[in-house]
């Protein structure tokens, strides 16, 4: 599933396309995503200028001259391509084009990314900071937490805790703070919760510095060598050479090292 780095990069490729342009048409190609933008609704967005993009945790919003925004979540394999001329791939949901004509087409084998336009929302939008935003801080982190008693790693799944982290980087993030994920999220020390913010920041920023997505899966991974413990079980960790185990926590696999995870 897209976390924040693979969004905040599609947002940023919708930019260069679609900011300042004119929606000319709206094609919405799978009856998955006509339940959240029906023909009505897509057919208002013509004539509707784009004014920014904005991506808050794993959503993109689309500002739009009149006041509304189109919203968009990738789920598991949704992401925008450019489409050059010729045949489109048959994974296509959707297409915006735009009064130069640039194309933004929605690439999703499974069709469980959701589009829906709506009256712009305010910042109470029941998120937590997101991840990469300098006011999440140990103290704020540790006031969501206080009364989670569930393992820490999936209490950073709960985008209400933090808002673009999901089961890859909550992995990685722990690794990076040494903390263990089973641990109660509301029994982290103030110095652990100082070295998990540090952690989620560093963890996001190299993420993000790759141009390219993380396409494996659970176990099956062909690419895995970019992570320190996800998709790696078995395999020694970077840090102290002890195997990385992987646990099963809501459903999810979570990758740690018990050797140097505390």
């Amino acid at each position: 599933m897209p976390e924040l780095p693979e969004v905040e990069r599609a947002a940023a490729m919708a930019r260069t396309v679609a900011v300042g342009r004119t929606i000319t048409s709206v094609s919405v190609r799978h009856r998955s995503q006509r339940r959240g933008l029906p023909a009505r609704d897509a057919r208002s967005l013509v004539g509707d200028r784009v004014t920014a993009v904005e991506r808050r945790g794993k959503a993109q919003r689309f500002k739009l001259a009149s006041g509304r925004e189109l919203q968009v979540h990738f789920r598991m394999t949704g992401d925008w391509i450019v489409p050059g001329p010729g045949r489109l791939p048959r994974t296509i949901r959707a297409i915006l084009t735009f009064d130069d004509g640039g194309r933004l087409a929605l690439d999703d084998p499974r069709a469980l990314s959701v589009l829906s336009l709506c009256v712009a929302e305010n910042e109470d939008d029941g998120l937590g900071p997101d991840a990469i935003d300098p006011r999440l801080t140990a103290r704020r982190l540790a006031g969501a937490l206080a009364s989670r008693r569930i393992g820490i790693k999936v209490a950073l799944l709960d985008q209400r805790v933090v808002a673009g982290i999901g089961n890859i980087y909550a992995s990685e993030a722990l690794w990076r703070a040494r903390i263990r994920p089973e641990t109660p999220a509301n029994q982290l020390h103030t110095a652990q919760l100082g070295a998990l913010v540090r952690a989620i920041r560093a963890t996001m920023k190299t993420a993000m510095s790759r141009q390219e997505r993380y396409y494996g899966g659970d176990g099956g991974g062909s690419d895995s060598g970019r992570f320190a413990v996800y998709d790696r079980e078995g395999e020694p960790c970077r840090r102290c050479r002890s195997p990385i185990r992987r646990i099963t926590q809501a459903g999810r696999s979570t990758y740690f090292c018990a050797g140097c995870q505390e």
